[in-house]
């Protein structure tokens, strides 16, 4: 059983010619126990396949389950855990009478309530801060508040839209430390993300929408292998500028300070590359297959998408 699953889910808001379709035919299946990443950019339909997902909105067309159960009855949310991106708390209150106002918002009463507010606390860290008040935290620490919430009750599956938004590369790693301390226990998570270097290192398989289509979806290793056929990355010295122009004059060439990209058709045209370099009196310091990174592959898709329409 899928933890979330989607099939020709559609969405449109308008009629004529103020029509627009939001979602178009979405099918997707997350796996339970694992960080499920959506990426794509502002307008491609994350925020609406999100409130579909929880009831906020309905769809068009099509149907969705929530840990195996219609995803149009409330019973499929009460296992289900949601951060909001920009989400806010009342500063004036505490961090442990917000989660109490948050428990009992979702049923939750006496002494099982402390004890879910005292264990989510420790999970993220705050729980020297349970009695300190909401506007003496850091952007960090309300992210960290905020997943604490978004835990009560120990929920199967966890909506979490732009959780490091805002925060340092600190409160960024932590944050990590948490999504990965929850997979551990067998907890599913969507992560709604512009951060592409976050997804690429917390997610086990990736979606990329565009204009309410998923474009591509699969691992990180299998969205990144081979977009760019074999390039290499040698390491060199500080270049002068003559060197830079002679180099750039080669289209399968592409200098980046004291790197220097090299796309071929074969691995055996590696030395003589090297031996122009050497020609070129530019020293090589190291030499290795470049991997391209997530980012590269979604500017790549979204790019080559724009250019055809």
């Amino acid at each position: 059983m899928s933890a979330i699953q989607t099939r020709a889910l559609r969405k449109v808001y308008g009629r004529g010619a103020k029509r627009v379709e939001a979602l178009v035919g979405l099918d997707l299946d997350v796996e339970p126990g694992s960080i499920f990443g959506l990426l794509g950019p502002n307008g491609a339909g994350k925020t609406t396949l999100v409130k579909m997902l929880l009831g906020i909105i309905r769809p068009t067309a099509g149907s969705a389950t929530l840990l195996g159960r219609d995803i149009r009855k409330p019973a499929s949310r009460t296992s289900v855990g949601f951060l909001p991106e920009g989400h806010r708390f009342p500063r004036y209150l505490t961090a442990e009478r917000a989660l109490w106002l948050y428990g009992q918002l979702s049923g939750y009463r006496g002494g099982d309530l402390a004890r879910e507010i005292d264990e989510k606390l420790l999970l993220v860290g705050l729980a020297d801060w349970k009695k300190r008040k909401i506007k003496t935290f850091s952007k960090g620490m309300l992210q960290r508040l905020g997943l604490a919430q978004a835990m009560l009750g120990t929920p199967q599956l966890i909506f979490l839209d732009e959780p490091t938004d805002g925060v340092d590369p600190v409160g960024r790693v932590a944050v990590r430390d948490i999504l990965t301390n929850l997979k551990s226990r067998g907890t599913t998570i969507f992560l709604n993300s512009h951060l592409l270097q976050e997804v690429e290192q917390v997610c086990d398989r990736v979606a990329i929408l565009n204009r309410g289509r998923v474009i591509r979806e699969g691992t990180v290793d299998q969205l990144t292998a081979g977009q760019r056929g074999l390039v290499y990355e040698y390491q060199v010295t500080p270049l002068t500028v003559d060197q830079v122009k002679a180099l750039s004059e080669d289209p399968r060439i592409t200098v980046q300070g004291t790197k220097v990209l090299v796309a071929l058709d074969d691995e055996s045209q590696l030395e003589a590359v090297t031996d122009r370099l050497r020609e070129m009196k530019i020293s090589v310091r190291g030499l290795s297959e470049a991997r391209q990174s997530l980012e590269d592959v979604f500017m790549d898709l979204i790019v080559g998408e724009e250019a055809q329409s």
